[in-house]
């Protein structure tokens, strides 16, 4: 949601600032790996239950995930390798985070519901899943009303205000699930109106 209709303004203020960081020599694969460091550390900090650093942290970790595409189109670097790294360190980001927030609730929390951001983080790949795969076969399935900058807002609230993180969780596996079915359904369409008309194949 978030990509589909914010992305172009985002760029706006990310291009520049991506170019500058690009003329001090910080490198795009520099800032993956930072934001990937970052995350680490988040989980910690969010297990040990120190929730507002873990807050901080998140927001740390952002932002060299949103900068590092914008200095690797400033360097002239980008690349399908460098697209791959990058979806590649979200989801070790992703598992970091969630990890922490189980970590935390097992510690603190009666019960299994400890559980609950696994369940998040599952559906959250579940979703990464459908975009790779959707489109190694010719498909898109971008879009959803829970994406991965969706997640890091709510997420980031919910650190906020921890009287409310346990609640917070349950909305974001609800509207990630949601997500995943929004997105289950529009490949299966596109999939669907393939077969019903398929395309005639160029005679050599």
């Amino acid at each position: 949601m978030f990509d589909g209709n914010f992305r172009t303004n985002v760029d706006r203020v990310l291009d520049p600032i991506g170019a500058g960081l690009c003329r001090i020599g910080v490198t795009a694969n520099a800032l993956t790996v930072t934001g990937i460091v970052l995350s680490a550390i988040g989980a910690v900090v969010i297990g040990q239950g120190k929730l507002f650093l873990g807050f901080i942290f998140l927001i740390l970790t952002g932002l060299p995930d949103a900068l590092d595409g914008a200095v690797a189109k400033a360097a002239g670097t980008s690349s399908v390798r460098g697209a791959f790294f990058d979806s590649f360190s979200d989801r070790v980001t992703d598992i970091f985070l969630f990890c922490g927030i189980a970590w935390y609730l097992a510690s603190n929390e009666p019960g299994r519901i400890m559980m609950l951001p696994v369940a998040v983080m599952g559906s959250a790949m579940l979703i990464s899943y459908q975009r790779a795969k959707a489109e190694s076969l010719g498909f898109d399935a971008k879009g959803g009303i829970m994406e991965r900058a969706e997640r890091f807002i709510v997420l980031a609230l919910g650190l906020l205000i921890s009287d409310f993180l346990i609640p917070i969780l349950w909305v974001m596996l609800i509207l990630t699930l949601l997500t995943v079915v929004q997105r289950f359904l529009k490949v299966w369409n596109q999939a669907t109106a393939q077969i019903e008309n398929p395309t005639d194949l160029e005679q050599p």
